[in-house]
């Protein structure tokens, strides 16, 4: 590793922490807004429901363009430009008088989400390459922070009564600002041995099939993490009967669980494999979501959820890495199969248990993700071993040596 290399990846990976709570930040935002946007365009619930299936499918095609564009044009590219159409995106809301004007804000926050999720990703893959040990999951938990962060300033934003379109908006003008001012700091590997081609680069035939049966275990755990999200309070007032006070503990047992073990799992990874932090971690799931489904006392069941969210931390992070690292050439192009089929599976999770609980009650309809993470765990062996870093690595700021 050239002697110049370290000081830019900690830059980078300082950068690339500022894009992921930044993009935690603008969707959480948006989530605490949604009630208020709801009532002010004078919409169903059903209908809200459709739209957010549209921003889904929506976000989802964001990430299957982002991904040959990232290999294409380079993170240092894609990155910030993603930054900046997030930000006009997440004005568009609050501005909206009517369903199909939110349909359209929702169709453009959704497709801009994808695009900077699939990218900053790669980034972090990127940056994690010039690192002796892992990295990626402390990315994945400032996006929860980030998250949290949004959670805060909303509710004092609505509190104090300030307009929606105000709050979004000047969400929106952050990111602009603080994706241009980043960008510089972001690296490109630099593949020195390849030779030059006029033709985009393509993943072969064996990454390709190997990143699509990793994409199923993407879909498996952010299933469950969808379950938790929708179903963890519902779970606490309808079954345990619980107050809707004390029911919000539920979930958040699970989310300072997960923000906790992201920050953790590094370094575990890096002693133990990520081979081992999902199957281990997605057994530990399973038991957890057992304990919290099947217990009739609340404390054990908030320590059933914390388990859950504890086993979840570390899988999704090690996935993406994977991925990313199949195939050096098409690393954009791969993670976005498996970052998309994952987020397919979170949009899908919580659809997927409502629709059990028609035959059976709520904490039995858990069996679903329950056997989904157990699956993970049998199969997590499918992995590739994480990949050694060279000595020699070079990474590139994308800049001409006389800059």
């Amino acid at each position: 590793m050239t002697p110049d290399v370290m000081p830019r990846a900690r830059a980078a990976r300082v950068a690339t922490w500022v894009y992921f709570t930044l993009n935690g930040f603008a969707v959480g935002l948006w989530v605490v807004h949604i009630p208020v946007i709801e009532r002010a365009v004078d919409i169903s619930h059903s209908t809200l429901g459709f739209l957010l299936l549209l921003a889904g499918a929506s976000a989802f095609t964001g990430m299957q363009v982002a991904g040959p564009l990232s290999d294409r044009l380079g993170q240092r590219r894609l990155v910030p430009a993603a930054g900046v159409l997030l930000g006009f995106a997440i004005t568009g809301p609050g501005l909206a008088d009517s369903w199909w004007t939110l349909a359209l804000a929702m169709i453009a926050f959704g497709f801009a989400n994808g695009t900077i999720d699939v990218g900053m990703n790669a980034q972090a893959v990127v940056v994690e390459r010039a690192y002796p040990r892992p990295i990626m999951a402390a990315f994945h938990a400032m996006w929860s922070i980030g998250g949290a962060g949004a959670a805060v300033v909303g509710a004092a934003a609505l509190g104090a009564g300030v307009p929606t379109a105000v709050t979004l908006g000047t969400c929106g003008a952050l990111c602009v600002v603080i994706s241009l001012a980043t960008a510089r700091f972001l690296i490109e590997p630099d593949i020195q041995d390849e030779p030059e081609t006029a033709e985009p680069r393509k993943a072969s035939a064996a990454p390709v099939r190997l990143v699509w049966l990793m994409g199923c275990l993407a879909f498996a755990l952010m299933l469950a993490e969808g379950v938790a999200a929708d179903w963890a309070a519902l779970h606490f007032k309808d079954i345990l009967g619980t107050s809707p006070s004390m029911a919000a503990y539920a979930y958040g047992a699970f989310a300072i669980a997960m923000t906790t073990g992201r920050f953790a799992t590094d370094r575990v990874a890096a002693a133990i494999g990520p081979v081992a932090i999902v199957r281990y971690g997605s057994a530990l799931a399973a038991i957890g979501l057992t304990v919290a489904s099947a217990s009739p006392w609340v404390p054990l069941s908030l320590v059933g959820w914390a388990l859950f969210g504890l086993g979840l931390s570390g899988g999704i992070p090690q996935l993406f890495t994977a991925a990313g690292n199949l195939d050096t050439r098409a690393s954009g192009t791969l993670m976005a199969r498996v970052v998309g089929l994952g987020y397919v599976g979170m949009l899908a999770g919580p659809a997927l248990v409502g629709g059990l609980t028609h035959w059976m009650p709520l904490n039995v309809a858990f069996a679903l993700p329950v056997v989904l993470c157990v699956l993970t765990s049998v199969f997590a062996t499918i992995m590739p071993p994480a990949p050694s870093v060279p000595a020699n690595e070079t990474l590139s700021t994308g800049r001409t040596p006389s800059e």
